[in-house]
């Protein structure tokens, strides 16, 4: 598997003569890679009788594809060719989310759908950018998320938008890995203190 570097990715265009496809060499699969990193250590506060609906992530559109997003210039945004993920970030993010929230012990259930039951609260998420930025000198992976808790008539309790970037380690596409996997799991870790407070 082949992780680039942006200065690779400029899309091509193809030309293909008659019978030059017989002779062009097989595409190489796409490097795929996940988010799969948690915070390392939850605030815990167990004790609590209410349960979580925790809802799939709604996702902005430019990020609701299993491409991979980056950024060279201010309001451009761009993918890569031979790298992408696993999944689409909502599908993702939400089994961390639920995972986190589950460590906190603060909530009796978490459900989600289509468990649907009664729920105390419900906590409705957008994850509004996933991206590396090569716009700066030194790149990082921005992660945005915009949390909204209701509670069980449907009223908003709070809401926030979360923020987090990481500084990557190199200008390529699996060093914006790791860095986009940093910043998730801080961002994890923030959503989980603002849910906790939010439904004290």
């Amino acid at each position: 598997m082949r992780f680039d570097s942006p200065g690779r990715l400029a899309p091509a265009v193809a030309i293909l003569l008659a019978g030059c496809s017989l002779l062009s060499p097989p595409q190489s699969e796409p490097a795929t890679a996940i988010l799969s990193k948690v915070p390392d250590a939850v605030p815990s506060e167990p004790g609590h009788a209410s349960t979580l609906l925790v809802q799939r992530p709604d996702i902005s559109p430019a990020y609701d594809t299993t491409r991979m997003a980056y950024t060279l210039k201010p309001y451009e945004l761009a993918y890569y060719r031979d790298n992408q993920w696993a999944e689409t970030p909502d599908q993702m993010i939400q089994p961390l989310l639920v995972h986190t929230l589950q460590q906190t012990g603060f909530f009796q259930t978490v459900l989600t759908p289509p468990d649907s039951g009664p729920a105390s609260y419900t906590l409705h998420t957008e994850i509004m950018e996933l991206v590396q930025d090569y716009t700066r000198s030194q790149p990082i992976a921005r992660v945005v998320l915009h949390l909204k808790l209701f509670d069980e008539s449907g009223k908003t309790v709070a809401e926030r938008e979360i923020t987090e970037r990481e500084t990557m380690q190199a200008a390529t596409s699996y060093a914006g890995v790791n860095a986009a996997n940093e910043a998730l799991a801080k961002g994890l870790l923030e959503a989980a203190e603002f849910v906790m407070s939010a439904a004290r």
